[in-house]
């Protein structure tokens, strides 16, 4: 009997090291490779031209925008793209929201397309800080009329701005819940990047959710969960059968009646509100 109890005393300390060993092993790994899981970063798709601007971010480093107008827009979108994009891959969707009416003001991340820099959530968010201020302070947009777009990755700066800063509404498409999440499916670590299930809780701006049904990158169970979190007023529009990269293809009608509408009812109340106060 003796010797059953020491082995499986045994057992479980060979166990108990095996588990101590492989959770310090996974803290290693996102501590040290995080940033190249969640940022890998593609070739530039574009060079610099007359329609790419320069902006300085506060540690010096350069990044690209693109500001595209329209005639009288009541919106400016500020679209923060996903991690394999950048502003040469994403001029699609730049001529679709002009289309519709709206001025587009995109960025890249450190790093991304003809920028300078690293890429880290810390940098990304100094980007779009950067680049909202600069709708504020030099295109003279309010900040009630800008609605922040964030796609996937680019989830995660418009929740940190909108947290933080006014904004007129935020959409969100296949973001996460956070980083790590999207491989751990549970929060197995004592950290995370880009946590904005946390942090969307404390976000007044309307909010609008996209979300593919069969989105095998960003699993659509991040959409729900986001979407419940939120406060009201809140919107979600889940695209049947859709995975991460083909929501607008799947269902292109099906999506500008979303965007639209959300758009129009955010305009409706701001210019009540104004005639209350005339």
């Amino acid at each position: 009997m003796k010797k059953i109890v020491a082995s499986l005393l045994r057992f479980y300390r060979i166990l108990l090291l095996a588990v101590v060993l492989g959770y310090a092993g996974l803290i290693a790994f996102a501590y040290f490779f995080a940033n190249a899981m969640i940022f890998p970063v593609p070739t530039s798709s574009y060079v610099d031209d007359a329609s790419i601007r320069k902006l300085a971010l506060p540690s010096g480093e350069k990044i690209s925008i693109k500001y595209v107008p329209v005639q009288n827009p009541y919106f400016t979108i500020l679209y923060s793209h996903g991690n394999r994009e950048d502003l040469g891959t994403i001029s699609d969707v730049v001529s679709a929201f002009n289309q519709e009416g709206y001025s587009m003001l995109a960025y890249e991340y450190p790093g991304y397309g003809t920028s300078t820099g690293q890429p880290t959530e810390k940098n990304a968010y100094a980007s779009i800080q950067s680049v909202y201020e600069y709708a504020i302070n030099e295109l003279k947009i309010p900040g009630e009329r800008i609605i922040l777009y964030g796609r996937s990755l680019g989830g995660g700066p418009a929740v940190e701005l909108a947290l933080k800063y006014d904004v007129g509404g935020v959409i969100l498409e296949g973001a996460f819940v956070s980083a790590f999440r999207v491989v751990t499916v549970y929060p197995l670590l004592f950290w995370d990047n880009f946590n904005n299930i946390d942090k969307i809780k404390e976000i007044n701006a309307p909010m609008l959710m996209i979300h593919g049904t069969e989105d095998s990158v960003v699993p659509f169970w991040h959409g729900e969960k986001l979407y419940e979190a939120a406060l009201r007023p809140k919107r979600k529009f889940w695209v049947n059968g859709a995975g991460h990269n083909n929501l607008v293809e799947k269902d292109p009608a099906g999506y500008w009646v979303a965007v639209n509408s959300f758009l129009k009812t955010i305009k409706k109340e701001q210019l009540n509100r104004e005639k209350r106060y005339e």
